[in-house]
């Protein structure tokens, strides 16, 4: 096989992993709201599992002398600190609000992302991604007013801490670039079992809630390799846009397996931000799209 073959075929490929990523990435709050365990208990369990199978994962990288290093140094522990902060955010947003509300919201993500790493490590803020921006902030704001008489405001700004927490943890991975970063998300796996202990009893857990948590725990380690994998064969702009597909994914399976649909208000909201963030990613995918496709080895 030529050299333009392989990329091709590798491109490929990496979309496929992208796209099942996202995919599997949208199962989350399904998961949660299908487990009655509380927010910290979830948190460990799906932790453990998790943290193990990308452990596995890092550890099968670096089989031939490659792969990431296993000293995470202040800035690979800052990171996994923060993942933590984020992942608890997350599985505590599904519980005080709609999926859909949850997964929009987070949505939001690369806009926020934007402007910390502008203010972070003095990347340029461009006006395109300055507009989006503002049309999501209005989409997330419509939702939140929607959620203040329907008791859900405090979901949406769960749902807000997490967006902002983990916007912070994807800067400093652009400003820390030597960190080994799928071994802090391994590391940031396990620190999420500490709180559980301190605040709940995790061993109290159901018999019918064993297989969802080991099913969570699988899904989230899976969905970061997968990520991984993907993201090393696609460009970052193709990457981005491929990845907004969590979005619709999230809402899909939460309407199918829950039945559940938000009201008006928060559908008007998510339609606002999904049309920025989607507008936004595919401006960034088509001015990169004649760009020579690369394979990293």
């Amino acid at each position: 096989m030529d050299n333009e073959s392989k990329a091709t075929s590798q491109h490929r490929l990496g979309v496929v992993l992208i796209a099942s990523s996202a995919a599997v990435f949208g199962l989350a709050g399904i998961l949660t709201k299908s487990i009655d365990a509380d927010p910290l208990t979830i948190t460990c369990w799906r932790g453990l599992v998790g943290g193990l199978l990308i452990s596995a994962y890092v550890m099968w990288r670096r089989r031939d002398g490659g792969g990431e290093s296993l000293v995470l140094g202040w800035q690979g522990w800052m990171l996994a600190i923060l993942g933590t902060f984020s992942s608890i955010a997350f599985i505590a947003a599904f519980k005080n609000t709609y999926v859909a509300n949850v997964v929009v919201i987070y949505a939001t993500v690369p806009f926020v992302v934007a402007l910390l790493a502008w203010l972070i490590a003095g990347e340029a803020f461009r006006r395109q991604t300055a507009i989006a921006a503002a049309a999501c902030l209005l989409g997330v704001a419509v939702m939140v007013w929607s959620g203040l008489g329907g008791g859900h405001a405090f979901g949406d700004a769960l749902a807000m801490l997490m967006t902002f927490t983990f916007a912070l943890y994807a800067a400093l991975v652009r400003r820390f670039r030597e960190a080994s970063v799928v071994w802090a998300a391994a590391v940031s796996a396990f620190i999420g079992i500490i709180p559980a202990w301190f605040f709940t009893d995790p061993l109290t857990i159901s018999g019918a809630d064993l297989a969802p948590l080991a099913v969570f725990g699988f899904t989230f380690a899976l969905a970061v390799i997968l990520w991984t994998e993907g993201a090393r064969r696609i460009p970052a702009a193709e990457a981005g846009l491929l990845g907004t597909t969590e979005v619709p994914f999230g809402i899909f399976f939460a309407w199918l397996f829950l039945a559940e649909l938000p009201p008006a208000a928060s559908l008007a909201g998510s339609a606002i931000v999904l049309a920025a963030v989607f507008s936004h990613a595919w401006y960034d995918w088509a001015t990169t799209r004649r760009s020579p496709v690369t394979v990293e080895t």
